[in-house]
């Protein structure tokens, strides 16, 4: 397998996002993710059921947070060693497909688009029924500005968990720690709640996770204004003065370490406002207003923010690549 930061590593993870770009997840071929989750899931309803004390759920979901990263980290290195072993190209086959499968960039696209294309065409009951598909807040009787924001905050974050993250990752360890970091988001979307099943059993997974992502979602909103730099000279509208500033002051307002940093960026660049009611099975949540709304939201928003993620990932590879090439020049 290639070094971490090394030039060929470069190269399969170039080939993994052109081919992520290609065909995205098809479902009929299998993905690590349905995996993981499927060993989160029985394990969880193992270890966190009956009266243990906070104490002892804390130590069960650190131990299975524990378990899950590491065997698939595991996993994944012995399955590429071994094949590697066979053959030096089916090393290289399963390193390139299993990060291809850590990235959602085709994926996002078409999720956000399924819910742009209707609310442009005025059916909002199948925006909202797409939209309900890629968040879990209530979307019965969202207007056109309510399904925009969900799907521009949808995009603006995963831009992180789906793109960037697992890019950084990969350039630093290959498919093994791409995975493994795949792992760490599973379980912070599965058991990182603050709801009383589970605050305590989830605690470990989502501070893994808030560590996990704390680099590469700062990184993230720097690129998406590059990327915004650029994009302005063919796209108008975008508001890239003051936006690294307002977004510096504006993303600790987010309940999460890592999301306001992107989403923030993404509400500045675009003049619009991001956050405020959000329902949950009918129980209100208040979240923090990000960016000043110098207009409302609207469908042509949702395909603007496509564009912003296109641009943010795009820089965020050259950053990296550009850090492979000096470290390949120096060495």
């Amino acid at each position: 397998m290639a070094d971490a930061f090394s030039l060929a590593l470069l190269v399969l993870v170039l080939a993994a996002v052109a081919l992520d770009l290609a065909i995205g997840d098809p479902r009929r071929l299998p993905h690590p993710v349905v995996g993981m989750g499927a060993v989160i899931a029985r394990l969880e309803r193992a270890w966190n059921h009956g009266p243990p004390p906070p104490r002892a759920r804390r130590i069960r979901g650190a131990l299975m947070t524990a378990l899950v990263v590491m065997g698939t980290w595991l996993l994944a290195w012995a399955a590429i060693a071994l094949l590697a072993r066979l053959h030096p190209w089916l090393g290289w086959l399963a390193q390139w497909w299993l990060l291809a499968s850590c990235l959602a960039i085709r994926g996002l696209r078409d999720a956000a688009l399924a819910v742009a294309v209707p609310l442009a065409s005025g059916d909002l009951s199948a925006a909202r029924r797409a939209l309900s598909m890629i968040v879990g807040r209530d979307t019965e009787g969202l207007d056109e500005g309510e399904v925009a924001r969900g799907a521009v905050e949808t995009v603006a974050e995963n831009t992180v968990d789906g793109i960037t993250a697992p890019l950084f990752f990969a350039l630093l360890g290959g498919a093994p720690l791409a995975l493994a970091y795949k792992a760490v988001n599973t379980l912070d979307s599965m058991v990182g709640y603050r709801s009383e099943r589970y605050l305590h059993f989830g605690r470990a997974s989502a501070r893994l996770d808030d560590a996990a992502n704390w680099v590469p979602a700062r990184l993230t909103a720097l690129t998406l204004w590059l990327g915004a730099l650029c994009l302005a000279r063919w796209e108008r509208g975008l508001r890239t003065r003051g936006a690294l500033t307002a977004t510096r002051r504006e993303a600790p307002r987010h309940p999460s370490p890592n999301s306001g940093w992107p989403e923030a960026m993404v509400a500045n660049l675009l003049g619009v406002q991001l956050g405020g009611t959000n329902r949950y099975r009918g129980e209100v949540s208040e979240r923090a207003r990000l960016g000043v709304p110098h207009q409302p939201l609207g469908a042509a928003h949702v395909p603007a923010a496509i564009r912003l993620m296109h641009g943010g990932w795009l820089g965020f590879l050259v950053l990296l690549a550009a850090v492979v090439l000096l470290g390949e020049a120096l060495s």
